[in-house]
Formats: C-alpha cells, sequence, structure tokens
C-alpha cells in the first residue's frame, strides 16, 4: 500500500471506504463534473465502486489516488492521482478533482506538486500526461503552473452526450520537474 503525502497545508491519503460520501457529493455537482465530461454519479455506490477500483489499481502499481484533506482535520476536499500507468514506457496520467469553494488558493497546484514528486522518485515513472478539455482553463493554468507543456491538441476526438468535444494532452518529463518549487512541507 502506498503511503499518505504531506504538504505545508495537505494531507494526502490514501481513500478509504468511509470516503464514498464524500465523494459522491464531488462527483454528483454538475458544476464539478462540468469539464471532466462523464455524467454525474447517481449513487453512492458508484462512489464506493470507484474507491474499491482505486484501490484495487493501488495494490496492484497500476494508479495511486489520494484524498486531499487541509490540515487540520477538515475532511475530503478533493482528491488527486496518478492512473493508467504503463509500467512499460513508465508513463502515467494525472487525474484531479478539487470542491468548488476551495479553488482559487493554489491548494490544488500544491497536491499535484506531491502527487508528482511520489510519481517521479517512488513510483519510477518517466513522464506523467494529463487529458484536459480545453475550455477548462483552471486546469490548464493547474497544469502550467505545476510545469505541464502542452504536446498534443486533439479535435473532436471525444463524444459525449452525442457532442464531439477536444482533448488537449500536456506533459511533464522527470527530468523537467522543479523540485526546487515544491512547497515545504512537514
Amino acid at each position: 500500500m502506498f503511503e499518505e503525502l504531506h504538504s505545508a497545508r495537505l494531507l494526502l491519503r490514501p481513500f478509504r471506504m468511509d470516503d464514498a460520501g464524500a465523494l459522491f457529493r464531488l462527483r454528483s455537482d454538475p458544476d464539478r463534473m462540468h469539464y471532466l465530461d462523464r455524467e454525474p454519479m447517481q449513487t453512492v455506490g458508484e462512489a464506493a465502486d470507484m474507491i474499491a477500483g482505486m484501490q484495487r489499481d493501488g495494490q496492484q502499481g497500476a494508479g495511486y489516488n489520494w484524498v486531499l484533506e487541509e490540515k487540520p482535520d477538515s475532511g475530503m476536499i478533493g482528491y488527486a492521482g496518478i492512473w493508467r500507468i504503463d509500467q512499460k514506457n513508465s508513463r502515467g496520467e494525472i487525474g484531479y478533482l478539487l470542491d468548488k469553494r476551495r479553488q482559487g488558493n493554489g491548494l490544488m497546484t500544491e497536491a499535484l506538486m506531491s502527487v508528482l514528486r511520489f510519481a517521479f522518485t517512488e513510483a519510477g515513472l518517466h513522464s506523467v500526461e494529463a487529458h484536459v478539455n480545453p475550455g477548462n482553463s483552471r486546469s490548464v493554468r493547474v497544469l502550467e503552473r505545476c510545469g505541464f507543456i502542452r504536446e498534443a491538441f486533439f479535435r473532436e476526438n471525444y463524444k459525449f452526450r452525442d457532442k464531439f468535444l477536444d482533448t488537449a494532452v500536456y506533459s511533464l518529463l522527470s527530468a523537467d520537474f522543479k523540485y526546487q518549487n515544491l512547497p515545504a512541507s512537514d
């Protein structure tokens, strides 16, 4: 099992089954799901199934996901992690979601820097990618603050609700990760 991560303001801990209610609240909010291009969750059971999948991935080294909590013990305010890990090519995809009331104060950038440090040092990845709806300017800014660069733009490559959507692909190599920019940790 992978460990907790700490940053100046955040505790990042592995998901537990008792997080299903909080995950459901995030993933059932249409505002939070707008740029994830997935249907909002309808039941807490869907959240429990997602947690079970994340736990299984963590045990198999196929993905690592953390609950974000503001210190001290604020409860779940979001999550972040690396998934779709391709061991052969030492590559994974980053994903994240933050409660809308916590946006705009650098918490997700701080969280992702901790996740990236884990990805490059503990998980041994060479590169991390992010697939973003190009209309999600907040997410693009977070990625760019973490050092990601846009590698590709796919026009209408994804269909959601009978509409074709674009995808921007960002990437960060371990050699380009700026450890000196990490927030102070405990």
